[in-house]
């Protein structure tokens, strides 16, 4: 085998380990440790008071539509706590939530960024367990209930919830493919808590107890992701609850869903950074290995893996080695070609069907390399513009 061929053949192994392979590998796990392992008995526990945290940044759009949500949840009045943060709102954000005596509503004129908002919230967090939620996603009225009974079990530090993309009346193809991404997202999550523990949270809606709140830097983008990490850190585990769901409309065209991405692929390198001193591989194997195979591979290696192959493979065409090549060659083309003419198809903002699973790959890895640059470079800052998302009833 020459070292063209290794490339190839090893890069082509990583890639699909990352994207299904690694899936493949813990559905098994997790069956085998089901059958074998004691199952618990259910456990008695009294409802928790437990404190929802929204931070919100100029979003008077959605913020009522938000509050009448918070009302509509299924958990007792006396034991929910309500916070809303409007740092650095110019809009009427205060003047909607000033309205509602239920809200603690907390607003400075100065905006430092959603980890400083949430940093200064917490000071007002008299629970034992805290919810965060995005002001601009919708929770399921039982998300509350669904999410406290984990904390029955001492080994469980947080709960990430599911995130869901509503598509119904929604004119953006784009929330077709987002709504795609978010259901592997989710499989994956789900996989993960039954190995071992979700491998970071998402900011729409997750939970942690009060007591494993860590304050992070206010330069953090994905604070939410770091902060679910930390809890892993203390030793505790991160649990998910698919009946606990967030529901977000999807952005409103693909301009606002790269931005968005780009955005998130920076906050990526910066935990990158931030956890490589923090995640010790011996203290902490398989939530490593977890790290590793969910995040890190498709964070650092992945858009790099995907150049390697397309460039090995035309290498060993011209080198007129086994014809298996001309066919990969074919393949790798024929999936490109058709993630451009999705590309095309949903920039005019027509629904691709199939063509969104080419589609999204390639424009996830391109978000990548983009916010990648953006973090090198010092461009990417914290307080960022909000994505514009579609308007659904």
């Amino acid at each position: 085998m020459t070292a063209i061929e290794f490339f190839f053949w090893f890069s082509l192994a990583v890639l699909i380990y990352c994207y299904a392979g690694y899936a493949i590998i813990l559905v098994p796990l997790n069956f085998l440790k089901n059958i074998f392992s004691r199952k618990s008995k259910s456990r008695d526990y009294d409802l928790p008071p437990v404190t929802l945290v929204v931070a919100a940044y100029n979003e008077e759009a959605i913020l009522e539509q938000k509050i009448q949500n918070t009302l509509q949840l299924d958990y007792p009045s006396e034991l929910l706590n309500v916070i809303f943060i409007t740092d650095g709102s110019s809009d009427n954000s205060a003047e909607l939530i000033g309205r509602h005596d239920f809200i603690t509503h907390l607003h400075q004129s100065e905006r430092k960024g959603k980890s400083a908002a949430v940093k200064r919230a917490m000071r007002f967090v008299q629970t034992p367990v805290v919810i965060f939620s995005d002001a601009n996603s919708m929770l399921n009225p039982g998300s509350i209930r669904a999410i406290v009974r984990h904390y029955a079990d001492e080994k469980v530090g947080g709960v990430a919830g599911e995130k869901k993309i509503m598509n119904a009346g929604c004119q953006s193809a784009v929330g077709d493919a987002e709504g795609l991404y978010w259901k592997y997202e989710s499989f994956l999550k789900k996989q993960d808590a039954a190995f071992n523990s979700v491998v970071g949270a998402a900011g729409e809606l997750f939970s942690i107890r009060t007591e494993l709140f860590y304050a992070l830097d206010d330069s953090i983008i994905l604070d939410d992701f770091i902060l679910s990490m930390h809890v892993c850190l203390e030793g505790y585990k991160i649990e998910y609850e698919p009946k606990a769901y967030a529901m977000e409309a999807p952005s409103s065209s693909l301009t606002e869903e790269e931005k968005r991405k780009v955005r998130i692929a920076a906050g990526a390198y910066q935990a990158v950074g931030y956890l490589v001193k923090r995640l010790n591989i011996f203290k902490f194997p398989l939530l490593t290995l977890q790290y590793f195979s969910r995040r890190l591979l498709r964070w650092i290696a992945c858009p790099i893996l995907i150049a390697t192959i397309f460039a090995c493979n035309i290498s060993l065409v011209i080198d007129h080695q086994e014809i298996i090549y001309n066919y990969f060659l074919f393949a790798q083309a024929g999936f490109y070609l058709l993630a451009l003419v999705g590309w095309i198809f949903i920039s005019l903002g027509w629904r691709i069907g199939i063509l969104k699973i080419p589609f999204y790959f390639l424009f996830m890895n391109i978000c990548l390399i983009k916010g990648f640059f953006n973090q090198v470079q010092g461009r990417q800052t914290v307080n960022w513009e909000k994505s514009l998302r579609e308007a659904i009833e």
